[in-house]
């Protein structure tokens, strides 16, 4: 087991620490070992084995006494746990409609996710440099090398071999590229196509170990894919020593479980339940089942707020990230402005911490402030997503993907869909380039089959 183990860093264990003391765990009494074994080398059979006994140690923790939250991890516990229901409209089945908001949120959730992924990692000192250098603050278009004067392309290394984004700015892409972000959407189609509405966790993983790649997956999904392919089933998969399990990768996985239970946000909250159990604990599952809810929700609503409710209502009302959410619906109704809001997020999660800059509590923050903010307008709301930093990439796909469903496919701005050329690259064996609106065929063909699953139930 050790040989799958090799990559614990003195940041992993910083992160465990971080994690595992804001889920209540009662740690106090291994802080010195923590802090002992980050000033080691860990690029040892001896030193890793002393990082993975320390982090199977953190897992067998209770919490503390005086713990305000309850965050259970099974559907069951989570259901009881939750607010009451809002009554939410009918689906409208009428086909011509639904592939419309398909399509919408096919190609909205590609567009925002590009939109982001040039500026994947930035903090807000580089972007703002960026925006206001190029006089294009507030954000409102892709970001472009065309768009940024000379001192801008220095300053910001805006430049072929300086910059992870540089090949994904919107003038040299040709069809949406490759990312996390998508290829998990299009995996969770593969995934109701193969097995059915009727999927487990268990064939999650399967099919994870079998379609995509180790070098596809990130943080809490690379962790679970080694335990699953160590003989390791979920939830175990998620829990044994990842300190990444309550980040945002569950979160970005969720879109395509509402889209398939379109109008149903507890079936979809469930369906993100059962995928999200494979990498994530707690919060990481929760945000995925609140994303899935929404979207969902989005099929027969267009209210923002009540739509952020009705995701809310599928986890536990006394969970943090429920905790946290009602903050920034609270700051909406006092009409606290756009820029304060963010401002408020930054000053609660640092974004120069990997741990705070990928959990899935301080993006799903930003994701309601830019819906909340957004003015139910499709250019403005992914703007507003990617603007304050943090996981820029995925923030503007799942915003996009909402706003793509309220605002249909055909109405989308052409300025968005222009450098798709309606064209998916993924990692996923058998969908390696896809034509987007083909995606959102196929989701339409496969909703028959949860709605006849929901009707049975």
């Amino acid at each position: 087991m050790s040989e799958l183990w090799t990559t614990l860093t003195s940041d992993d264990l910083e992160t465990e620490w971080l994690q595992s003391t804001q889920e209540g765990k009662d740690a106090a009494g291994l802080e010195a070992e923590f802090r002992r074994l980050q000033a080691v080398n860990l690029n040892s059979a001896a030193g890793q084995q002393e990082a993975e006994a320390l982090l199977n140690a953190v897992q067998q923790l209770p919490l503390k006494p005086d713990f305000q939250f309850a965050e259970p991890n099974s559907l069951e516990e989570i259901r009881a746990l939750r607010p009451p229901q809002p009554v939410l409209p009918k689906m409208n089945w009428e086909e011509a409609k639904l592939r419309d908001q398909l399509e919408g949120a096919w190609l909205g959730r590609c567009a925002g996710c590009l939109l982001g992924k040039p500026v994947e990692g930035w903090r807000r000192p580089r972007m703002n440099e960026y925006l206001k250098g190029s006089g294009a603050y507030p954000l409102n278009d892709y970001f472009r090398y065309s768009a940024a004067p000379p001192a801008v392309r220095d300053s910001c290394h805006l430049h072929e071999n300086e910059n992870y984004g540089y090949r994904f700015l919107a003038d040299f892409v040709q069809g949406a590229p490759e990312d996390d972000d998508t290829n998990y959407t299009v995996t969770a189609l593969a995934v109701l196509k193969r097995f059915g509405p009727q999927f487990t966790s268990a064939d999650v993983g399967r099919f994870w170990l079998e379609n995509l790649p180790m070098h596809s997956v990130c943080t809490a999904e690379r962790v679970a894919w080694r335990n699953l392919s160590a003989g390791m089933q979920p939830p175990i998969s998620a829990a044994c020593r990842n300190p990444y399990r309550e980040w945002i990768g569950a979160q970005i996985r969720a879109d395509f479980w509402g889209y398939a239970a379109a109008g149903n946000p507890q079936l979809a909250a469930e369906f993100a339940w059962r995928d999200a159990s494979v990498s994530h604990v707690k919060n990481g599952i929760y945000g995925a089942m609140w994303v899935a809810a929404m979207t969902a929700a989005a099929f027969v609503v267009s209210d923002i707020p009540l739509i952020i409710q009705a995701g809310m209502a599928q986890i536990p009302e006394r969970c943090r990230l429920s905790d946290n959410l009602e903050s920034i619906l609270e700051w909406h109704d006092l009409e606290i402005d756009y820029d304060t809001a963010v401002y408020r997020v930054h000053e609660m999660w640092d974004e120069n911490r990997a741990h705070d800059w990928c959990h899935t509590i301080s993006n799903a923050l930003l994701v309601a402030i830019a819906l909340l903010w957004g003015e139910n307008d499709y250019s403005k709301t992914i703007c507003r997503a990617v603007q304050p930093c943090f996981d820029t990439d995925c923030n503007g796909a799942t915003t996009g993907s909402l706003l793509g469903i309220l605002t249909g496919g055909s109405a989308l701005p052409a300025r968005w869909l222009q450098p798709l050329q309606n064209t998916l690259h993924t990692g996923v064996r058998g969908y390696e380039t896809v034509q987007i609106t083909q995606m959102a065929q196929q989701t339409l063909e496969c909703m028959q089959s949860v709605r006849n699953f929901a009707q049975m139930r």
